[in-house]
């Protein structure tokens, strides 16, 4: 029996550094949303754990985010028997899209399902703790308002009713970096959660900003050229999603976001285009045949 299922990615719509903790973390607040880019998996039970990827740069040893989650979740819980994950890679790694705080969440998700353990989600959430600030956005799959860490989740009805256009530059930016080039500000102009929930789109650029994008794009100048373009092509707002390296821009109108989505695929980039409104299909399913 082989089991499907999708892991989607993610952006940040705004995000404020609010403060260094002691630990070297930092309190954030941000909003997540939702891609149409996703991995695939495919699951079936095998004597031992083994895990197989499309991107053979990603390594699939104890570090990668699957096996440490599939290993939690047998440590914590137990599994009856194992299984064989095998992934198609689509997410970049390193891109400021979640890909491996996505695979993580659905690994539990899955053996949660497989297994027929029965856990919560909170119950997940508390098994991901070491797994990545991002696992309990998609363990909850909803958007919503991330604080603390980033593992507070506050689910809100707040993916975009506009197409999103996603564009990767072709190389990773450091999380650590960013975050340590950063100044902390605990007082924003404006919260995140208020002007997702209470602002129209076009006021967006005025009043939504990532305090990582400034000490990204002065060491990776092509990520604020893809934003400075994503603009010009129309895009209501624009921006680079968590720590990078990916830029998004958000649309009204559908030939503007296509135009957009077509030129930078032709110029080479990897990019994604969304549908407004998305909701990612997060059912897992037994594959035909």
């Amino acid at each position: 029996m082989t089991w499907i299922a999708n892991a989607y990615a993610k952006i940040n719509l705004g995000l404020h550094v609010l403060e260094r903790l002691p630990t070297g973390y930092h309190r954030i607040e941000t909003g997540f949303c939702f891609l149409e880019w996703n991995d695939r998996y495919e699951v079936v039970p095998s004597q031992q754990y083994k895990l197989s990827l499309t991107d053979s740069s990603i390594e699939a040893d104890d570090t990668n985010l699957i096996t440490r989650a599939y290993h939690a979740f047998d440590r914590y819980v137990g599994l009856n028997q194992h299984y064989t994950f095998s992934v198609t890679k689509n997410i970049p790694a390193g891109a400021g899209l979640g890909g491996g705080s996505s695979n993580a969440a659905l690994t539990l998700r899955m053996l949660n399902y497989l297994e027929e353990a029965g856990l919560t989600d909170d119950e997940l959430i508390d098994l991901s703790r070491d797994l990545g600030a991002d696992v309990p956005f998609f363990v909850k799959g909803k958007p919503g308002i991330g604080t603390g860490l980033g593992q507070d989740i506050e689910p809100l009805d707040i993916q975009p009713d506009a197409w999103i256009v996603a564009i990767y530059p072709g190389f990773e930016s450091s999380t650590a970096e960013a975050y340590t080039n950063c100044i902390p500000n605990p007082n924003p102009d404006f919260l995140i959660k208020s002007v997702l929930l209470e602002e129209d789109l076009d006021q967006w650029q005025y009043l939504l900003v990532n305090d990582l994008e400034p000490p990204v794009i002065a060491r990776n100048e092509l990520i604020g050229n893809i934003k400075d373009q994503m603009q010009e092509f129309g895009a209501e707002y624009a921006a680079m999603s968590g720590s990078g390296s990916t830029v998004f821009g958000i649309f009204s109108q559908d030939f503007v976001a296509i135009n957009a989505y077509e030129s930078f695929h032709k110029l080479g980039f990897s990019a994604n285009l969304t549908r407004p409104g998305f909701k990612p299909d997060y059912g897992i399913y037994r594959k035909d045949g």
